[in-house]
């Protein structure tokens, strides 16, 4: 597989293979999809990019089991987890090279954007906005304007910005449904400081 970013390689490869290993639990994601359900009518089908081994999707298919899921995910390894798991679509590409016409009730992301080449976002934001049929999920670290952060001892591999503000400036038939923080300090259910954004298209 070719990559048109460094960032690409970076989860494509050894770096990305070892995210697999430190992260494996999907509990805790319950009760904040179900927070974001709650918030949603009549979702049937997801596609998240950038899924890895599938702890949201996992999270979905317990909460809607019915609901039809798609991974988009460029990791080689991970996609064997999400295969051996066996209830999701597994589209294993990078996000620039996903080109499906298919269309989902909910397009997601959670902690990718901050990981994508900021040169790129908007081919991104067009992927997000073009396979949603009513919503899309942004669950990202925020920050009012762009910056680099470094990440695990590597420098341009997390950028922090309003990705949500991005979207509903380029794309002015998107609304915000609601938003709120994921907290590393949560009594019950412990994440990253992740700020969500939940936007519909009217």
């Amino acid at each position: 597989m070719s990559y048109k970013t460094e960032q690409e390689e970076f989860w494509a490869t050894e770096f990305g293979d070892d995210y697999i290993n430190r992260n494996q639990d999907y509990i805790s994601n319950i009760p904040f999809f179900s927070e974001i359900i709650s918030r949603t009518h009549k979702v049937e089908s997801v596609v998240e990019f950038g899924c890895n081994i599938g702890l949201n999707l996992k999270a979905f298919n317990t909460l809607l089991p019915e609901c039809k899921l798609t991974g988009v995910e460029i990791n080689n390894n991970a996609c064997k987890f999400l295969h051996e798991w066996g209830k999701c679509n597994v589209v294993n590409k990078s996000i620039f090279d996903y080109n499906e016409s298919q269309k989902y009730d909910l397009s997601m992301v959670k902690t990718v954007l901050i990981h994508i080449n900021p040169n790129l976002l908007n081919d991104v934001y067009e992927k997000l906005y073009d396979s949603s049929t009513r919503y899309i999920l942004i669950a990202e670290y925020y920050n009012p304007t762009p910056v680099s952060v470094n990440y695990r001892g590597h420098s341009d591999r997390l950028f922090k910005r309003d990705f949500a503000g991005e979207m509903l400036d380029k794309y002015r038939n998107l609304t915000l449904v609601d938003y709120g923080f994921l907290y590393h300090r949560d009594n019950y259910f412990q994440q990253d400081d992740i700020n969500w954004f939940l936007l519909e298209k009217k």
